[in-house]
């Protein structure tokens, strides 16, 4: 009984809250592991979080949940001092909607957390648990190409694909191809996807121009026709020889046969 499990752990019989739990968090975390879980008022130790050690500042610590979390069906898993498994399923959207505060158990040393994977996410909820306190406060995007400020840039879950590319500083003027750019991304499953987006910086928020990004996303921006002709035109006058170069330049471009 999760309200009772709570009432014991807050009573004055209760362990200390700054009192050490090791527990085992697995599944749809940024990294899953073993972590060591302490209370208190205090921010300053190693894993130390402040408030009770409880089931969401465990997943703070594993980086926080995956876009694909089923936050309904996460299942606690403790041992009694007998030595009997119980298994306790825990609804945290529950907690986000209803403010139900028993849906955040206080954990035992020796707990195991498992956080499974969802089979969908709605937007509206993607957007909500984004915001929670156990999602992850930023992740990771590569933007490559013909960019300002091509590399790994850091951002709010769920930013938009738009946001994504003016944080690496928006299209090098003077070479992107500025109509659509190539976004990769590795899923769930293991696959990798790959499609063409076309950009409209005046599109909010939607799965075909402008849609949210997810950790390890990667943004290819890629030249315009005319700087690859160019960029292929330079190459081809490398040579030393500047006349056998500007012949080469001409047969490229169908002049000479």
């Amino acid at each position: 009984n999760l309200t009772q499990a709570h009432q014991i752990a807050t009573s004055t019989f209760a362990p200390n809250p700054e009192e050490p739990r090791n527990v085992t968090i697995v599944g749809e975390v940024t990294r899953p592991g073993s972590y060591v879980v302490i209370g208190g008022n205090t921010t300053d130790a190693p894993f130390r979080t402040g408030g009770l050690p409880s089931l969401t500042q465990a997943i703070q610590l594993a980086g926080g949940i995956k876009p694909m979390a089923d936050i309904r069906q996460i299942q606690l898993r403790r041992f009694t001092k007998a030595g009997e498994e119980y298994l306790i399923l825990i609804n945290l959207w529950q907690l986000l909607q209803q403010g139900d505060f028993t849906q955040d158990p206080i954990l035992q040393d020796g707990d195991t957390i498992i956080v499974p994977t969802t089979t969908q996410v709605s937007p509206a909820e993607a957007t909500e648990l984004a915001t929670a306190t156990f999602a992850p406060e930023t992740i990771q995007v590569s933007v490559v190409g013909e960019v300002i400020e091509p590399g790994l840039v850091e951002v709010p879950p769920n930013t938009p694909l738009n946001q994504g590319l003016l944080a690496a500083g928006g299209f090098d003027p003077k070479r992107a191809r500025k109509h659509s750019v190539e976004l990769i991304r590795l899923n769930p499953d293991g696959t990798v996807s790959q499609r063409t987006i076309p950009i409209d910086f005046a599109q909010g928020i939607n799965e075909q121009s402008n849609p949210r990004l997810q950790n390890n996303d990667i943004i290819v921006v890629n030249r315009s026709g005319i700087v690859q002709v160019t960029d292929r035109i330079s190459t081809i006058l490398e040579p030393i020889n500047p006349f056998v170069g500007v012949l080469r330049v001409f047969q490229v471009l169908g002049i000479l046969e």
